[in-house]
């Protein structure tokens, strides 16, 4: 059977919005990497936040929220723009450097970002979501050493940072300590139970110590939260086929294809159990 891998899940997009930093939401968003306060400013209008910048032409914060709403809508240079007059006027605004440095990222350049990040723990040594996101590039460029570092520190700042923790556990699990990523993906969870990744994350660490039951019961949790989710889907159907349960299998694996059609784990576990396109099959 194919095992899901961390590595198939990608960063969130940014269709889903740059964070607030002034709300300092610690929501954690879909994909393989969950950067700091993931993306969860709400809709604005960039015209009327124009307005608010040119009455308070010398209020950072005002840039801060238009570039975050530029950078939901993929303008991430005049995203970038903003957040750059916003530490220009206030160069210890370590939430415009980490804003900024996750529009950066967006549009890879993760060595600028990474310069960003070091900057926002200049300005403020205690902001853990700079820890967190630095972490999650070196995790990405197979810098391990450095990854657990970062996050370590963000946890010593904030014991219930759920995005340190299940960012540590995708560290773990890339290494192959699957107990170590189980015991992370839970700590996530439990300071962040309604995030839907760290049950898909933990759900694959389980496939990988052959513990399809308990992977089976949190790619259910994920579908709950989420059923459009083809990445939960597929893990289920895996699980299923693991414990021989054909039928439920060959329904998770279709159902993942119905959310994307193009899912390559879903497509060759679904060829593996004997799906055929077209057939109805029970997911229950």
């Amino acid at each position: 059977m194919i095992l899901l891998s961390a590595s198939a899940h990608r960063r969130p997009a940014t269709a889903l919005g740059l964070v607030l930093m002034t709300a300092a939401c610690q929501s954690m968003g879909g994909g393989e990497s969950v950067d700091p306060s993931v993306y969860a400013a709400q809709q604005v209008n960039v015209a009327s936040l124009s307005q608010v910048v040119k009455a308070n032409p010398s209020d950072p914060e005002v840039y801060n929220t238009r570039g975050i709403a530029l950078a939901r809508q993929g303008k991430y240079d005049d995203a970038i723009e903003d957040f750059s007059q916003a530490v220009r006027i206030n160069p210890n605004m370590a939430k415009a450097y980490a804003n900024r440095a996750l529009a950066r990222r967006e549009l890879g350049q993760d060595g600028q970002a990474i310069q960003d990040y070091n900057l926002a723990i200049q300005a403020d040594p205690n902001y853990a979501s700079a820890y967190v996101g630095r972490g999650n590039i070196y995790r990405q460029s197979n810098r391990g050493n450095e990854a657990l570092a970062d996050y370590q520190r963000a946890l010593e700042i904030d014991r219930r940072n759920a995005q340190a923790f299940h960012n540590r556990g995708l560290l773990y699990q890339t290494e192959g300590n699957h107990q170590m990523a189980i015991d992370d993906f839970t700590s996530a969870i439990a300071a962040a139970s309604n995030a839907q990744p760290p049950y898909i994350a933990r759900g694959m660490s389980y496939l990988a110590i052959n513990d399809p039951k308990s992977a089976a019961e949190d790619f259910e949790l994920a579908i709950n939260i989420d059923p459009k989710n083809a990445d939960a889907w597929s893990g289920r159907g895996q699980a299923y086929a693991m414990m021989n349960n054909l039928e439920r299998a060959r329904g998770s694996y279709a159902r993942a294809l119905m959310v994307d059609p193009n899912h390559a784990n879903a497509k060759e576990g679904f060829r593996q159990v004997g799906g055929e396109p077209g057939v109805n099959y029970n997911v229950q």
